[in-house]
């Protein structure tokens, strides 16, 4: 069984020990569980899609965030985004392979139901992939396929990070701070929600199929975090600072919508109607909260942007992650429709009401959005309303109550590991360029390069 569907039905009590059988009933009984018990075989459909879920989802940060987000800074600081996220990309590669997976998915020694250490990390049985046979499979595809499709979950996460700081931090602070945080936080909340049975929020029947808590959640707090302890852009509000190239932002937005199909669709790890599922509602979602992100800016400014119809997508796109597998068509216009309107308050109104310089809005689309998403998929699973059904026994209103601890645990735990470790990278390496630099712009100032030579 899939480490995903375990979690989605960690929530199913346990069935009663059934009464003595005949011989006969027994054996008659005994076959299924047999066929069960047969070591799964691999499958070349599920393989393929698994193969190319992965090329989509790296797509999403190289290039697609890349120049999503390097088209919405000013032109003297294009190429330090972009090499943030290469580097980003680099380093967490390597990290994964050397410990990542393991204290991820090593699921040895967990209990369903029994906290414990397990709960909360994984073991380091998988480390360095010293552990996986050649031929070992995650349901029906290799498992080195599984564990590559989770490296990207795993690039993309600290990558949108640096929306929130963009044009003020050191490179040196950013690697470090990265490395600190994907292993002290991301690896954790990672292993609490995708561990399986045993680990923490599984076990208290949190749904998040594809990483509304793990992902958008938790990059969007650490977001908020590090652009209040770093501080604002020098000038910020009152120095207008417009996209430098929203052509790039477009582009990069139109990426990161194609590269989510195999984000939501692939986390299903099989070629099959739950993936087909996930592919339909994410397109709806995105295309309603674009809409009404659109509609929203058009009615109180008066005229509908282009920044605003792609940040609405990318808000839809964000609600829908941990729905994906358990809501239905309407479910996902629904949640897209409501981001659509919350992300642009929180984008436009919540930032210059609280004073906080999270300069291409990494909180109010992805901390905001993931919130919106997290708590309304425990609405929207109900099979009245076209989900996948809850859980016996378990009602919309305690599933919604599930959502909430997901979303509270991420809130409070990676917020504070995020202000520690922030505070940690500031003694050994200072945290913000200094002002001439910041002035300057950082291509030249950390790079000696410029994004442009006209």
């Amino acid at each position: 069984m899939l480490q995903r569907t375990v979690t989605r039905n960690a929530a199913m009590p346990l069935v009663p020990r059934r009464p003595r059988l005949t011989l006969v009933a027994a054996l008659a009984a005994a076959v299924p569980a047999i066929a069960q018990a047969a070591p799964a075989t691999l499958s070349h459909g599920d393989t393929a899609w698994m193969l190319t879920a992965t090329a989509l989802v790296l797509l999403m940060t190289v290039p697609g965030l890349a120049l999503f987000y390097g088209g919405m800074v000013r032109s003297k600081n294009v190429l330090s985004v972009l090499a943030q996220c290469m580097a980003i990309t680099a380093l967490i590669s390597v990290l994964w392979v050397l410990y990542g997976y393991s204290l991820a998915f090593d699921s040895a020694g967990m209990v369903a139901g029994h906290v414990d250490l397990h709960a909360f990390i994984g073991g380091l049985g998988k480390a360095g992939m010293l552990g996986i046979p050649r031929n070992a499979l995650v349901g029906t595809v290799p498992e080195t396929v599984y564990a590559t499709f989770q490296m990207t979950f795993a690039i993309i996460t600290p990558a949108l990070i640096v929306g929130a700081f963009a044009e003020r931090m050191r490179f040196a602070a950013l690697l470090l701070f990265t490395a600190l945080w994907f292993t002290v936080v991301y690896l954790p909340i990672a292993h609490m929600v995708w561990g399986g049975p045993g680990a923490f929020l599984a076990d208290h029947g949190v749904l998040d199929f594809a990483g509304g808590t793990v992902v958008h959640i938790n990059a969007g707090i650490a977001g908020l975090v590090a652009c209040l302890m770093i501080g604002p852009r020098r000038g910020w509000p009152h120095t207008p600072m417009p996209p430098h190239n929203l052509t790039y932002t477009v582009v990069g937005a139109a990426l990161l919508w194609v590269g989510w199909f195999g984000f939501n669709a692939g986390s299903e790890v099989a070629a099959d109607g739950i993936a087909g599922m996930a592919m339909l509602v994410t397109q709806v979602a995105a295309a309603a909260a674009a809409l009404t992100w659109m509609g929203t800016e058009w009615a109180l400014h008066g005229k509908p942007s282009v920044l605003g119809i792609v940040s609405g997508a990318v808000a839809g796109l964000v609600a829908i992650t941990p729905a994906s597998g358990t809501a239905g068509p309407l479910g996902g216009i629904a949640i897209g429709a409501v981001a659509g309107v919350v992300c642009f308050f929180a984008a436009s109104r919540l930032k210059r009401r609280f004073g906080y310089d999270d300069a291409l809005d990494v909180f109010g689309v992805h901390g905001i959005g993931g919130i919106v998403g997290a708590l309304l998929t425990g609405v929207f699973v109900d099979a009245s309303l076209g989900g996948s059904g809850l859980a016996p026994g378990v009602s919309m209103l305690a599933q919604i109550g599930h959502q909430a601890l997901g979303v509270g645990v991420v809130l409070v735990y990676g917020g504070l590991m995020s202000a520690a470790l922030l505070w940690l990278t500031g003694r050994i390496v200072p945290l913000r360029v200094g002002s001439e630099a910041e002035t300057e712009g950082l291509d030249i100032a950390l790079h000696d390069e410029r994004g442009y030579n006209l």
